[in-house]
């Protein structure tokens, strides 16, 4: 009587107790997926890994050390000049001399041992401004080697995003093959029940086989890919891709094309560096000139030469101006200038190609922006008429209207814009961060990553003044070349 009760709940009971589960269910597969998620490497790890163990960014951050080393080489030339020097001679041999009045010979000793020690100092007092403005250039190239680093550092984000979203990509590609080999084998299987019972022919299970190889050879494909894939990733991360986070939401984009041209030609690094490469330019040609004048320097010594084979010695000293300057030098000096002036053009026309090609990324960025979005959404559109022509190419199947190739073709088709979808949404993701690239946003400083940044200014000041070992700005030098070896 009791069962029968149960048996006898109303139906508004039964929805109710159906609508409960289902929550039920969702609420404990959202908080799996919280959970997951949670645990899981999101896009933003990736790019700090990428940006932490870039052999490319520790590269090109030491030729900007050098590059910085290159204007306290440029600034020791405007300071003193000390030299020393220290030597030890041993005279030796016989002097044979005969007396013109008595004719006797008499033989005397040549031998002696003397040491010298000398000091020399040089100091240069005016040159026309011409060891000034090497150093000027030598600063031009440091600011021009500073943002051609961010610029590598761009690529190297622009990897890392690349490489994550082709392991999300390749898995879910996987996944979806996986799901279609199952499916395909429920359809063999389908196809051979009702060969049996005579409702299709042989020609339907070969047909339904040959798909079920199809499959079998897309998935070993599509694994081999997210082999590929993963071998990136641990190439630009120093990792091997864990469980990875759904792609976060897109990144805030300039809704007006040209308002991001115009900030690209005004911000971007490339064309940053191209101008501090004509500032350079234009100082060498300055300088080439001013070495056409005379340079003034004062010039000292001290010397002191003992004889160790006597109480004999010898304390000298000068001091004096030196005014030295070109008369003829075959003409190397006019042809430095002219060479200067040609890299001076040269910088100017790569400033023109760079502005140009900046002006043309960014629209062309905005362009694949654009039609990826287009894109995805037609692939929307493609799947759900797919499925529901799959489902009622099915249906149509067990009535007998369709054949097992219909079926099949629809499956086919089904997959087809599945597949579709995920490389559009994975290519709507890498134009959106194109798009960063082409602006000069794509840095860890816009995207506020939670990473110590390089400073690039913290190694010039130190070296800017070219300092001594002993002194003590150049201990602390020590102990950042110190650091950066131990890394």
């Amino acid at each position: 009587m009791e069962r029968g009760n149960k048996m006898a709940l109303p139906k508004t009971v039964r929805r109710t107790r159906r609508k409960a589960a289902r929550l039920i269910a969702s609420a404990g597969l959202a908080l799996a997926l919280a959970t997951q998620s949670a645990q899981s490497e999101t896009l933003a790890d990736a790019l700090v890994a990428a940006y932490k163990t870039s052999g490319l960014l520790q590269q090109n951050r030491a030729l900007l050390r050098a590059a910085d080393e290159d204007v306290a080489t440029a600034v020791s030339a405007l300071r003193p000049i000390l030299n020393y020097s220290a030597s030890l001679q041993r005279d030796f041999g016989d002097r044979r001399s005969t007396s013109t009045l008595t004719g006797t010979a008499s033989t005397s000793n040549l031998e002696s041992t003397n040491a010298t020690a000398q000091l020399t100092a040089s100091l240069l007092l005016y040159d026309f401004g011409a060891t000034s403005l090497g150093v000027d250039a030598a600063k031009e190239t440091v600011l021009a080697t500073r943002q051609q680093l961010i610029s590598l550092e761009q690529e190297v984000l622009r990897r890392a995003v690349l490489a994550y979203l082709n392991v999300v990509a390749s898995r879910e590609f996987v996944s979806l093959r996986q799901n279609n080999l199952r499916l395909l084998t429920q359809e063999l299987r389908a196809a051979q029940d009702r060969f049996e019972v005579g409702e299709v022919t042989r020609t339907d299970v070969s047909q339904a086989e040959a798909s079920l190889a199809e499959a079998r050879s897309g998935l070993a494909t599509a694994q081999g890919d997210l082999m590929t894939a993963v071998e990136e990733y641990r190439s630009v991360t120093g990792n091997v891709p864990g469980a990875l986070a759904p792609p976060p939401r897109l990144p805030q984009l300039d809704n007006n094309i040209e308002t991001a041209r115009a900030r690209a030609i005004q911000s971007h690094p490339d064309l940053r560096a191209a101008q501090h490469q004509v500032a350079a330019a234009e100082l060498n040609i300055m300088r080439a000139k001013a070495s056409l004048n005379p340079s003034l320097s004062a010039d000292g010594s001290l010397s002191y030469t003992e004889n160790l084979d006597s109480s004999n010695f010898t304390r000298s000293g000068n001091i004096g101006l030196q005014l030295s300057g070109p008369i003829y030098r075959g003409g190397a000096l006019s042809s430095a200038i002219r060479s200067a002036m040609a890299s001076r053009d040269a910088q100017r026309g790569n400033l023109i190609n760079v502005q140009r090609r900046i002006s043309q990324d960014v629209g062309a960025a905005y362009a694949a922006l654009t039609a990826q979005r287009a894109s995805l959404q037609a692939t929307e559109e493609r799947i759900r008429a797919a499925r529901i022509a799959f489902e009622g190419v099915r249906e149509e199947a067990t009535l007998g209207a369709r054949t097992t190739l219909d079926v099949l073709d629809a499956e086919q088709e089904l997959l087809d814009a599945e597949t579709s979808r995920i490389s559009a949404q994975a290519d709507l993701y890498l134009a959106a961060y194109d798009v960063l690239q082409a602006t000069g946003r794509l840095t860890t400083r816009d995207l506020a990553l939670n990473v110590q940044q390089y400073d690039p200014s913290a190694y010039y000041d130190l070296v800017k003044d070219a300092p001594v070992p002993i002194s003590r700005q150049g201990q602390k030098l020590d102990r950042v070349l110190r650091a950066l070896q131990a890394d």
